[in-house]
Formats: C-alpha cells, structure tokens, sequence
C-alpha cells in the first residue's frame, strides 16, 4: 500500500505553512503567549476564511469537502507554527455550532475531571466524558464561565479555568461522540508531530552554527546522537499518524497519539539539551514548545487512555 502523499496533499501542506509565516510569524507568535494574548479573534477569522475550520466540511454545506489526512496534514503545520487555540474542537463542532465554519466562533474542548483551555474567550464547548459527548453553548456556557476558577497553566498559551462538574450540563448530544474523540486524539497527534519536527530542526540548525574549539557543535559524537533520536522519534510518529489518518482506526489512533506525545516531548527536551544555556531563556522558543507538548499530551487521549486501547486490543 502507497502512503506517500499525493500532489495535491504536498501542494496543501505547502500552502499551510505559508500561510501560517505570512499570518503567524514570530513576532506574533510570541505576543500570543505574553500575558492576555489568547486567541487572535482576528487572526482566527482568517483562518475561517482560508478554511481551516470548514476543510472537512461537504462543499454542499459550504466546506471544503477533503477528508481526515488533509486535516492532519494541516494540524500538523500548526503544531510546527505552535499556533495557539482550541483549533481541533473548533474543526470537530464547525458542522454543529454556528459561526465556527467560518472562523467566527471559538469552540473550546471540555474534558470531564480537567481544567478547560481558552474558557473565556469560548462561544461553545464540545463536552467530553464518560457517557455522551455534546456541545454546551447559551446560558449554560455562560453559567459555567461564572462559576469557573482560573488555574495556573503550565503553557502560556493556554490559560485554563476549573469548571463544576459537566455532567449536568444540557446541550446538544451528539451520536458520533466515539469517533469526535478518536479524531481529536489524531489532530492533537499531528499537531505534536508537527512540534517534534520543528524542534529537530531548530537543534539541526544550532548545531550547525553555534561553535565550540573552533568548530560546530554539530560534528560533536554526543550532539550528533540526540539529533539521530530526535529524528527517530519524528519520523517515527509521522508514519503512525500519517496511517491512522488513512484507515481512521481508533487503536492506530491510539498508537500514533502515544508515539506522537513521546515524539513531542522528548524532541523539545533534546532540543534544549543541544541549545545548552541558551535555549534555557525566555527569549527563545524551545521551552513554549516544551510546555505545549506537555499540555497537548494530556488532551483527547492520555498516555494511560491509549495504553488502555491498545492493550484491548491486543486481549
């Protein structure tokens, strides 16, 4: 079976990542995650324009009518472009909540027993547990944002409020909330991918130029070793993400999430590592990606969720 991706697939993943440098550059990357920066409700409505709230959407409803690995090649640029937001809910609930197809409603993700990015800045919620999965909007969102409590966030693009329990929470159940939560799982993998892919480059890129002894730091045994397991861990994840994309399988997306999570994670640290002292400082990027990916691992599908799935299937 043939997974390399298609022209048209390549020339998307392409136009991404344009977009997203011309939208989204450092500057503004770093305003997004200073104290009240949030979500760029401008910033967001351009993103509903150019479609990336609408790509899976049928073009009869007004969409873009591509499928699940578009979406995932698309959450994976925004992972490399550490792009802030519920961008995976908002996608997820465009069909169902008014205005998010066209970047004109923010829809925040609701996991029972955890804290919810972005609460204050949400128009809806697309609620996760147990028993049913829902979108809360109306008077019920605005009762839950009186009543939450701000925690801190370990990322500073995501400030996190404590909300009551949701179990009592009215709005508008939605039968497919088994595959919603796999899908979730599988953008949030590709977003992770895209982190670990960027924080390979940027310790490739530091090796090359920073010097020691009159020489890169690249042409060192040890840096060369944690540049190697950077890329393992990238490309490893990359062709479990890119496969459950295709066959949309909740335990492939169980294991692409896990590896995808480990790939995040360990390739910022690793990043930080080759970086030294430097790469230790607010000024530069390496941590953001760090605390990101922390964040990002515990959303859609834990660790100890996908190692549930996966061993269920192996019984």
């Amino acid at each position: 079976m043939d997974f390399q991706l298609s022209q048209d697939q390549r020339a998307l993943r392409s136009g991404i990542r344009d977009l997203l440098s011309g939208r989204f550059d450092r500057d503004r990357m770093r305003a997004a995650h200073e104290p009240g920066g949030g979500v760029d409700r401008a910033l967001w409505r351009e993103l509903g324009t150019a479609g990336f709230f609408a790509l899976r959407l049928p073009e009869a409803a007004g969409g873009v009518g591509l499928g699940l690995p578009e979406s995932v090649l698309l959450f994976e640029q925004i992972g490399w472009a550490l792009l802030p937001g519920p961008l995976a809910a908002t996608q997820l609930a465009a069909g169902v909540v008014k205005g998010a197809a066209e970047g004109g409603a923010v829809v925040a993700l609701a996991e029972a027993g955890r804290p919810v990015g972005h609460l204050e800045e949400a128009d809806a919620l697309l609620v996760l547990d147990d028993d049913r999965t829902r979108v809360v909007s109306g008077g019920t969102l605005r009762r839950l944002v009186r009543e939450a409590r701000p925690v801190r966030s370990l990322d500073p693009g995501t400030p996190l409020w404590r909300v009551p329990d949701l179990s009592g929470c009215e709005g508008e159940v939605l039968a497919d909330g088994a595959r919603l939560r796999c899908e979730g799982a599988l953008l949030a993998a590709a977003e992770q991918l895209g982190s670990a892919t960027r924080g390979l480059e940027a310790a490739v890129q530091h090796a090359g130029a920073r010097q020691q002894f009159g020489v890169p730091i690249g042409t060192f045994q040890a840096v060369k070793h944690l540049c190697a397991d950077m890329l393992v861990r990238a490309e490893t994840a990359r062709s479990a993400v890119y496969a459950a994309a295709v066959t949309a399988d909740p335990v492939e997306a169980a294991g692409a999430k896990l590896l995808a999570d480990g790939a995040a994670v360990g390739n910022a640290r690793d990043c930080l590592q080759v970086c030294g002292g430097m790469g230790f400082t607010w000024e530069a990027d390496v941590h953001l990606r760090l605390k990101r990916a922390w964040l990002r691992a515990g959303e859609w599908l834990t660790a100890a969720d996908a190692e549930e799935v996966l061993a269920a299937d192996l019984g």
